[in-house]
């Protein structure tokens, strides 16, 4: 389901028309992946790390590897946030 969502909401931001200077959509999917982050369990995280990726989730991060300036843009969104949640979980040191 978590996959589902935030697979949706990335391939919904780029399937939508969205450019890197048009960032509502981008502000929708950054929230809903900090929101997942902050609600989610460290068990949760941890089993959920090495689960493969749905179709949606794979195209919408090959798109943020081809478009450096929205990929730039969706990192500086959620980096701070996600960062602490791993921490938090001793996912990272």
């Amino acid at each position: 389901m978590r996959r589902f969502v935030f697979g949706a909401g990335l391939a919904l931001l780029f399937t939508g028309g969205a450019g890197a200077q048009q960032f509502p959509i981008l502000d929708a999917v950054a929230n809903k992946v900090i929101q997942k982050y902050q609600n989610s369990s460290c068990p949760q995280l941890m089993a959920e790390r090495d689960q493969p990726k749905g179709p949606e989730e794979q195209r919408a991060i090959q798109l943020l590897h081809d478009d450096s300036q929205m990929r730039q843009e969706f990192i500086r969104r959620v980096a701070a946030p996600i960062a602490s949640k791993l921490f938090e979980c001793r996912m990272i040191p």
